[in-house]
């Protein structure tokens, strides 16, 4: 059995569960490879982004990975469980007060004939998005938004636009884009860079999804539900140690930042 699991994000949190799950979790530093106690299962950690297209290929049986990126990829998986941490929301946002949301911008901006350039990791996701926006249906039909990448340009309506993002999405408006679409869990980072948040596309957690023919083959199907039934358990602990660690750290957010004590140490030396 073939388990991929996230790297990055999610990955600590993913540990924490497998650790409540299985009696020996342990991995090499700078290694991608992870032992359970049980010799039927192989683990390795991928970026999440990954992970569900290389599910619904059949590279791995099974993985770990956040919905929207299920939805990114169109990954045709079987979702198996709601693994109910890793919450974030992917939404829209852009600088000053102007726009309720991204319909009101495409359609201000189709007005004046201004091309609207949008930034995200995210590119199939905020092209829905963009299309069903009611403002840009009845301006453009059902054209599909120029999606530009580094190595390809797809779509025909240049007036709006979907660049790809390699990160720090909220450092881009107004000099470089418009508006982008990003996930947020608290929103403290887009108002921090000057973004009001616009619209919520989806809200993403962790989930637990199969290979279709993994599912459907009667000597996988039996390990895969193994692998649900010794993760519905402990998803629920680490729920609560999910919303006690958010709590804590709405809490340390409000308190004033202290030096680590072998710095105050070195600052009453000098």
């Amino acid at each position: 059995m073939r388990l991929a699991i996230p790297k990055g994000s999610l990955e600590d949190s993913t540990f924490r569960l497998l650790e409540r799950a299985w009696t020996r979790v342990r991995r090499k530093d700078r290694t991608y490879r992870v032992y359970l106690d049980d010799p039927e299962i192989t683990v390795k950690m991928l970026r999440p982004q990954e992970i569900p297209t290389l599910v619904a290929e059949g590279l791995y049986d099974v993985g770990i990975t956040g919905n929207d990126w299920v939805g990114e990829a169109r990954a045709d998986v079987e979702e198996l469980l709601d693994l109910e941490y890793g919450r974030v929301r992917l939404v829209t946002a852009f600088p000053g007060q102007r726009y309720a949301g991204l319909d009101a911008m495409i359609a201000d901006y189709a007005k004046k004939k201004r091309t609207l350039r949008i930034s995200t990791e995210y590119l199939t996701t905020t092209a829905r998005f963009v299309k069903s926006c009611a403002s840009y249906r009845r301006r453009f039909g059902s054209r599909e938004p120029l999606i530009v990448t580094p190595w390809l340009r797809i779509g025909t309506n240049k007036a709006v636009q979907i660049h790809l993002s390699f990160g720090a999405t909220e450092a881009k408006p107004p000099e470089d884009v418009d508006a982008i679409l990003d996930v947020t869990e608290t929103g403290t980072t887009l108002t921090q860079n000057k973004l009001k948040i616009g619209d919520d596309v989806l809200v993403s957690t962790a989930h637990l999804i199969a290979n279709r023919d993994a599912v459907r083959d009667p000597a996988r199907r039996e390990k895969i539900f193994d692998i649900v039934t010794m993760l519905r358990g402990p998803r629920q602990i680490l729920e609560l140690d999910e919303i006690s660690r958010a709590e804590t750290g709405q809490v340390a957010a409000r308190r004033p930042a202290r030096a680590p004590r072998g710095a105050r140490r070195a600052k009453k030396g000098r």
